[in-house]
């Protein structure tokens, strides 16, 4: 059996659980996470509740869910970046312009999500795979001849990353996701100097 067959979906399906996470994400965007019940988001989604629980457990199953597709689509698009250019910097520019245009397709989503504190799964889960993107790409023998210790770097080059993409989202994204970009490589290359 070819992975195409195993993993292929009624689309049916697809449209219902994209139904069920639009509702979730405009309910968020009026109130808070604990206020928001499975008959709310029934009810915005148009379904009824027992159609929530033939694709959810509860909405803390929808979130780790919706966190775990979140995680999966970022690591596909930072694996999958690629350049014909050698130099480290440009890799890395390449994998946060494109992760940044993904971000800005999906604005309503990644706004709720990472642009609020409403959701902390979302920011927990992008944290650990901002790091492990950064832990790969660190060189710690540049770190150490300028007296730097390598978790602290990776702590605060990911801290910072996260806390761009989310003010950027929650100013309404004011820069293009290339211009972005490109501040954020300048910033990190002064750094390094």
């Amino acid at each position: 059996m070819t992975d195409n067959v195993k993993h292929r979906v009624d689309p049916r399906i697809i449209r219902t659980r994209q139904l069920i996470k639009d509702a979730l994400i405009d309910l968020l965007q009026e109130m808070e996470i604990n206020k928001i019940t499975v008959n709310r988001i029934a009810e915005r989604a148009t379904i009824n509740r027992v159609t929530f629980y033939l694709h959810y457990d509860d909405i803390q199953d929808m979130l780790e869910k919706m966190a775990q597709e979140m995680a999966e689509d970022i690591e596909s698009i930072l694996k999958s970046t690629e350049t014909n250019q050698n130099p480290l910097n440009d890799i890395n520019w390449l994998k946060l312009l494109t992760l940044l245009e993904h971000i800005a397709e999906n604005a309503k989503f990644y706004k709720v999500v990472l642009g609020s504190r409403r959701t902390p799964i979302f920011t927990e889960r992008l944290l650990t795979i901002i790091t492990e993107t950064i832990t790969e790409s660190i060189d710690s023998n540049s770190l150490a001849s300028k007296g730097i210790q390598k978790d602290i770097a990776i702590w605060h080059g990911s801290s910072a990353l996260i806390g761009t993409i989310s003010a950027w989202l929650r100013k309404d994204m004011p820069y293009t996701p290339q211009f972005l970009a490109k501040q954020m490589s300048l910033l990190f290359q002064s750094g390094k100097k």
